[in-house]
């Protein structure tokens, strides 16, 4: 399939209950549409649900794109994208802490300091508890798992230079935090 404008009109024959279009939109959308989600749920698994998520909303609200407001597959990106947001935060909803909480804690701590590491950790997650949840898990994105500010800012659906301000902020309040505990 190629070109947005076969999207579109797919699109419009999905509005109208044409399963074989929904089929097509599929086989010609979904593995971009696949890409975004996984870029943002980040499990394979759950992006494949969250894949089936979107092209149920697909099917129940295609009358809803209109052409003029803009490409066929930005409306279907900002579907999945969302869908995918919206997986991720049922998912933290519901879950405990992270089992690996504890590793991007010791990855910011030095381990070859023994019981000073141990010290300097505790500090630190105290201080990154004080943080507003967005702002820590923008932190710990960026500076655990190497996500780049473009990533965090689709991850968000925040502006790049609004994750920018997150971080730089909440470095500061980890210096803050961090003097007044050492």
């Amino acid at each position: 399939m190629s070109g947005d404008d076969e999207f579109a009109r797919l699109l419009g024959a999905v509005a109208s209950g044409d399963q074989a279009a929904l089929r097509a939109l599929y086989d010609g959308a979904g593995p971009k549409l696949f890409g975004v989600i996984l870029r943002i749920q980040r499990d394979r698994r759950a992006a494949e649900d969250v894949l089936q998520e979107v092209f149920l909303a697909v099917w129940q609200s295609a009358g809803g794109y209109r052409p003029e407001g803009g490409r066929a597959l930005s409306w279907l990106c900002a579907i999945a994208r969302n869908r995918a947001i919206d997986s991720v935060r049922r998912r933290d909803a519901t879950q405990a802490p992270a089992p690996d909480e504890e590793d991007w804690l010791e990855r910011l701590a030095d381990p070859s300091d023994g019981e000073r590491s141990f010290l300097d950790r505790d500090a630190l997650s105290a201080c990154l508890a004080r943080l507003e949840p967005r702002q820590r898990d923008c932190v710990v994105l960026a500076y655990c798992e190497g996500y780049s500010r473009e990533e965090l800012a689709q991850r968000f659906g925040s502006p790049v230079n609004t994750v920018k301000t997150w971080l730089h902020r909440s470095l500061a309040a980890l210096k803050d935090c961090l003097g007044a505990i050492a």
